[in-house]
């Protein structure tokens, strides 16, 4: 009877510890926050890809719709306010490969890069605020117009996703 007794309360404390317990698995705090306005990030970079802009801002609202109750609104009074522009976009070599009879070495391998400024103000904890550069790169081989397609969408879902946690997530 008394083993019983110890484990219905043993029991009875896991059960309250893990009522006590919350973890929040998707990262996002948006406590306070109804409304978000996100503007236009605009393409400044020396070499501008075409879409970039739209693609860019587009997946930063989609990032935050999926994950977010928040509301997007157009006006400057919103809850918390996102903007920004694209200050980089480029390529360079990421390794060297040898040549012979004394050619100059050629790129083995290149690395795209994307760099994006982003002000982030939240009205309601000015504590959360921040203004900072977030920058991704991706190496690749061969030529970027036969890449583009693929490396400009992933370097942009991770740039959204380093912006997002920044925001929401607090960790």
């Amino acid at each position: 009877m008394k083993k019983v007794f110890v484990g219905i309360f043993v029991a009875v404390i896991v059960f309250i510890s893990v009522q006590s317990c919350t973890v929040k698995l998707n990262g996002s705090s948006t406590i306070g926050l109804k409304t978000i306005n996100i503007g236009y990030f605009e393409n400044t970079a020396p070499y501008v890809l075409p879409t970039l802009s739209q693609d860019f801002t587009e997946a930063l609202k989609a990032r935050i719709r999926s994950t977010t109750s928040l509301d997007i609104v157009r006006t400057e009074q919103a809850d918390a306010v996102m903007t920004g522009s694209i200050t980089g976009y480029s390529i360079a070599p990421a390794s060297i490969q040898a040549t012979a009879n004394n050619a100059p070495p050629i790129a083995g391998a290149s690395a795209l890069t994307i760099t994006v400024e982003v002000k982030y103000v939240n009205n309601v904890s000015k504590k959360d605020s921040y203004e900072q550069s977030f920058s991704e790169s991706k190496n690749f081989t061969g030529d970027i117009a036969s890449q583009q397609n693929t490396l400009v969408p992933a370097l942009i879902t991770q740039i959204t996703e380093d912006i997002f946690n920044k925001a929401f997530a607090n960790w």
